[in-house]
């Protein structure tokens, strides 16, 4: 939306959608998981073991194909529709991956959002994004999300019960399932 602030119609409109990607992609699923806990399906939030993790990403696959079966209908640029299809095959390959050993969801994450930037470069080439009062170039955001990902995979390891290839699975699903969105949107 920074990047191209007119596509999506701005002002009121953008808040609305901001709203409604927050809600469906994250404040539901959410949710939907700490209620996960008290009904016994899930013993702790952090889901150390894989099968724990099946009922979530159940529950936040529907909603994120809610959200993308909602944006199909031409209510956001085609590009966003896209990445939003990219975040719902990255959240499926993750959980299909999840069946037979673990994967970083931080690092699936982390990948899309690399995917996404490098397309957006590519589609929307010399667009700047607005920081406050700073407008950053797209190239800038990509080398800074690319550290950013790095980040994120050294506190995963770090922090977690993951292994360097859970890491770079999740990287690899995550940047993957983007393109594919992007090329089947």
């Amino acid at each position: 939306m920074s990047a191209n602030p007119f596509a999506f119609g701005g002002g009121q409109r953008s808040v609305l959608l901001l709203l409604s990607v927050f809600s469906t992609s994250f404040l539901i699923p959410v949710l939907g998981v700490v209620l996960m806990k008290p009904l016994g399906l899930i013993k702790k939030l952090e889901m150390p073991d894989k099968q724990e993790r099946i009922g979530p990403y159940i529950v936040s696959g529907v909603f994120y194909l809610w959200l993308y079966k909602n944006f199909m209908g031409g209510m956001v640029p085609e590009l966003y529709a896209k990445f939003t299809l990219g975040a719902c095959i990255a959240l499926f390959l993750a959980f299909f991956v999840n069946i037979f050993s673990k994967i970083s969801m931080y690092a699936t994450g982390m990948g899309s959002l690399i995917a996404m930037l490098v397309i957006l470069a590519f589609a929307w080439p010399g667009t700047s994004v607005a920081v406050g009062q700073v407008y950053l170039s797209m190239n800038l955001v990509l080398y800074i999300s690319i550290l950013l990902a790095g980040l994120v995979g050294y506190l995963s390891l770090r922090n977690t019960d993951h292994e360097p290839r859970d890491i770079w699975r999740g990287y690899q699903a995550g940047f993957t399932a983007v393109l594919i969105g992007y090329w089947l949107g």
